[in-house]
């Protein structure tokens, strides 16, 4: 399936190079890594489809454990700077076959759920009350004084 993969993936950029290669292979990941949490949870019960937002949420945990406080610049690097681009990504993989939709999925499914910079900075930022004990020590005071 990898080789069948990277063929898809090679066609699809052919006729859109808008995205790197790196960028499909993360959504697809993330979409297994988005289902397997969604069946644990029991939310996803019988059913294998996963909603816009589902993805986009998931693929948003999924990048900041596998990247942590680079998730930000390798999303990036990609391509993807929003959420709208993780939708034009499934939409690019359900066109070459890869992936399936519902009558019900659109691309704006995936339309601004969130804002990128917030979402992957913010966890790794400190909060205020940790800001207060970073707070540089009172000068010393020498002894010829």
């Amino acid at each position: 399936m990898e080789k069948d993969f990277n063929a898809v993936i090679k066609a699809i950029l052919k006729e859109n190079p808008r995205f790197r290669k790196g960028a499909y292979h993360f959504v697809r990941e993330g979409l297994d890594y988005t289902m397997r949490n969604l069946h644990k949870s029991k939310v996803l019960g019988q059913s294998r489809h996963v909603t816009g937002q589902q993805l986009a949420h998931g693929m948003r945990q999924y990048a900041l454990e596998q990247y942590g406080p680079l998730a930000l610049t390798v999303l990036n690097y990609w391509g993807i700077e929003r959420t709208n681009d993780f939708g034009e990504i499934v939409f690019d993989l359900i066109e070459f076959k890869v992936l399936g939709k519902t009558e019900n999925d659109q691309l704006e499914h995936f339309s601004d759920l969130f804002d990128f910079k917030e979402a992957f900075e913010k966890p790794f930022q400190p909060n205020k009350k940790d800001k207060s004990r970073l707070k540089p020590p009172p000068p010393s005071v020498s002894a010829d004084q």
